[in-house]
């Protein structure tokens, strides 16, 4: 996999600037690749400084090879909704988280994803571009090389990555549809919790919804993530009274699902490479399909 950039204008005086400006290559890549010697000018090795001329062809090799071993591979049924030299997306089961951990050090999703790339020879780091609590399902996407995850990550931060979701809340919400903004921050004497924080010491959080479907006692809604905070949607809709249902660490357990009901079903981007836009969904899962 590689970048291309043909010289058609003369703004740039070195390979360097195109690196920069072209590709948004940050410092840190920019020194690994050039490390590995995966900087060409007219399909020969160059430094940085080169001087370029009109109609040259600057190309990054993005084909390092990474140690992954610290992550323990583990065969793992994948729910695998695209695959490309790119990116691997995974509709993620609830009940499994994406990191290993103490608790988790071999039944993560990460676990799952490294035993896939030892056995179709791709020897890179194990990079997820987004985040899903364990108990929440839904997709998740990993980024083949540290290219790929800095763009897309620079997509979210301008607000280009587009996350939805579907989650079931207690009762029914007086506004249809609206935004909640307001700022999150880690709950005092806590590793986990977070809450909601009017004190000038939280960041800044936005979550909108809309209410897809009701009964008596429960709501579906669809929501969009403007902002992506630690248990953002969790927090959001318990301090405003319709925390959602099954969701024991912001309200009670629920006879209804053995987990919080939140589905990360869709996700919108750039394409890094291709500059296509993307969109992938996921069906929900069996446990979310209450009766509403």
């Amino acid at each position: 996999m590689k970048l291309g950039y043909i010289v058609n204008h003369s703004k740039y005086e070195n390979v360097k600037q195109i690196l920069k400006e072209e590709f948004n290559i940050s410092d840190r890549l920019l020194l690994k690749l050039k490390s590995n010697q995966k900087i060409l000018k007219n399909g020969q090795i160059t430094s940085v400084h080169s001087p370029i001329v009109k109609n040259d062809l600057i190309e990054v090799l993005l084909d390092i090879e990474e140690d992954n071993s610290n992550i323990v591979p583990v065969k793992m049924d994948l729910d695998i909704l695209y695959e490309d030299d790119s990116m691997l997306i995974i509709n993620k089961s609830p009940g499994i988280p994406i990191h290993p951990s103490r608790m988790h050090y071999e039944d993560s999703l990460s676990n799952g994803v490294s035993y896939y790339f030892q056995q179709v020879g791709l020897k890179k780091k194990i990079r997820p571009v987004n985040r899903l609590d364990k108990d929440t399902s839904g997709i998740v996407i990993f980024a083949k090389n540290e290219y790929v995850q800095e763009c897309l990550v620079k997509q979210m931060k301008q607000h280009i990555f587009k996350k939805e979701y579907i989650a079931i809340v207690e009762g029914l919400l007086e506004n249809k549809s609206g935004t909640i903004h307001l700022p999150i921050a880690r709950k005092p004497g806590s590793i986990i919790e977070r809450e909601v924080t009017l004190d000038g010491n939280g960041d800044d959080a936005i979550t909108h919804y809309e209410v897809v479907k009701e009964n008596s006692n429960m709501s579906m809604l669809h929501v969009i993530l403007e902002t992506g905070r630690t248990h953002q949607i969790r927090v959001h809709f318990a301090y405003i009274g319709h925390p959602i249902i099954g969701d024991t660490l912001y309200s009670t357990s629920s006879p209804y699902i053995a987990r919080q009901a939140l589905h990360a079903y869709k996700v919108s981007f750039i394409h890094p490479i291709t500059k296509t836009e993307m969109s992938f969904t996921c069906e929900l899962p069996e446990d979310m399909k209450i009766n509403i």
